[in-house]
């Protein structure tokens, strides 16, 4: 697919390095967004730009054979970008869509990395949804050759570490061991002297604790898990406020699983803050249904902070549902 059409279109615009940027500024301000405010807010902005302006661009009149593989390249960012967004709000059928479309797209770019990337994304909605087999050929295939041999350090440590989820998923321990320790190697050697592609910006030190600690979740190790989880919150930026309420949530479910309820709920009053200030994501949603499912053992126990945490996790499920 990465060979140039038979038949290079006599119409349409003519589609220089300038139309590439454009599309690649575009895909670096939407996926930012959905970073900070969740995969429910913007993401129809993006599939109009795609179905109008990005497939004009891809039906003109290249400049030159690199203009045209990197436009394809910009485009299958800006479909994975879509797909991710629509994974992130539970529209599940759309994300496969989108990232069978971005994967194909970055076939004909040529952009073996960009590949593993998209591919990476589609194992780690296998796997929340359940498909722990297909999650671990398709993480398989995000590190095989190029894919991950030719990416930068930064995103071959975003590769490793899904891979090593699905590892973990699947009972592979010390495989998945393993590839842990290697997205640890990948992402310290990670440095300002390295140009790493913009779709990396938000991996790094604690979206790495964020994966290991689902990781040791997966294979048991709640303890661990917990330590990583903090890890993550602690060193986590401002910007990404969707992961963060995630991620809180996803520690509570730990601390609760170790018996903890009060220190589980104290997690879960600060994951509900960053919610109520305008995160749109179906996997934050989730972590809120989870929330409530977990405190149901202990609602009659008379605990106090069972019962203010329900409250507000049932009026939230209320408002956005």
């Amino acid at each position: 697919m990465s060979r140039p059409p038979a038949d290079e279109p006599s119409t349409g615009k003519r589609v220089g390095h300038g139309d590439v940027e454009m599309v690649r500024e575009l895909t670096l301000a939407f996926s930012r967004m959905d970073q900070s405010r969740g995969g429910g807010h913007g993401r129809r902005a993006v599939d109009e730009y795609l179905k109008h302006d990005a497939h004009d661009f891809l039906r003109g009149r290249f400049a030159d054979d690199a203009a045209r593989r990197a436009m394809f390249s910009a485009s299958a960012e800006l479909a994975y970008v879509s797909g991710w967004m629509a994974f992130d709000n539970s529209e599940h059928a759309v994300a496969l869509q989108r990232f069978n479309t971005a994967v194909k797209l970055a076939a004909r770019s040529g952009d073996a990395p960009l590949s593993g990337h998209i591919l990476r994304a589609m194992a780690h909605q296998a796997l929340d949804l359940g498909f722990r087999r297909e999650a671990l050929q398709i993480a398989q295939t995000s590190v095989d050759g190029e894919r991950y041999a030719a990416a930068t350090p930064r995103e071959r440590a975003l590769l490793g570490v899904v891979h090593a989820r699905t590892l973990a998923a699947n009972g592979h321990k010390q495989q998945a061991a393993w590839s842990l320790l290697r997205a640890e190697d990948d992402l310290s050697n990670a440095s300002d002297g390295i140009r790493e592609p913009a779709r990396t910006f938000f991996f790094g030190e604690a979206a790495l604790a964020h994966e290991t600690a689902c990781t040791l979740r997966d294979l048991g190790d709640h303890h661990r898990a917990v330590k990583e989880f903090r890890h993550s919150v602690r060193t986590r930026g401002a910007a990404f406020r969707r992961t963060h309420a995630v991620t809180l949530g996803y520690m509570g479910a730990a601390q609760i699983g170790q018996g903890g309820v009060e220190e589980a709920c104290s997690t879960w009053s600060k994951a509900l803050d960053a919610m109520e200030d305008g995160i749109y994501s179906g996997r934050a949603r989730q972590t809120v249904v989870d929330m409530r499912q977990l405190l149901s053992p202990y609602r009659k126990r008379g605990i106090p902070a069972v019962g203010t945490i329900d409250s507000r996790a049932a009026s939230y499920l209320a408002q956005v549902d």
